[in-house]
């Protein structure tokens, strides 16, 4: 077999919007995030990459805390180990704060889980994303 077997990575799209204006509407920014992550995630699909079954989106929270219930869905999720790379649309729907990105970091890191953003080149699943993101944090 002259075919390398790529890893399956199973990819969780994460979604936020910090106020309820304009979700009433038939597509809104969620959904707009949320078809951006899969997008991305079919992109690479020859890389292995799924997506999980759930998303995770959390309409109308702020990102400057991490009291978000989608979020701690998807945090309880990663330690459980059903996800290896979170799809974002930009890094400030994860979060606003610094401190929390960095703490967010350290359990994507211990638990072996990549991040992307869609629209940042921000890649985790590569040796540069890992070098901006250690430059990024210091």
């Amino acid at each position: 077999m002259s075919e390398v077997l790529k890893r399956r990575m199973r990819c969780a799209v994460y979604t936020r919007k910090s106020t309820d204006e304009g979700l009433d509407q038939e597509y809104n920014s969620i959904d707009a995030q949320r078809d951006a992550g899969h997008a991305y995630i079919a992109s690479q699909r020859a890389e292995g990459w799924i997506p999980v079954a759930d998303d995770y989106d959390d309409p109308a929270f702020s990102g400057g805390n991490m009291e978000r219930p989608a979020l701690r869905r998807m945090m309880v999720d990663i330690e459980a180990g059903k996800i290896d790379v979170v799809v974002i649309y930009k890094i400030d729907r994860l979060t606003r704060s610094l401190a929390d990105f960095s703490k967010m970091v350290e359990v994507f890191e211990r638990y072996g889980v990549s991040f992307v953003s869609v629209t940042q080149q921000f890649n985790t699943t590569t040796s540069m994303g890992r070098l901006m993101l250690n430059i990024l944090l210091s």
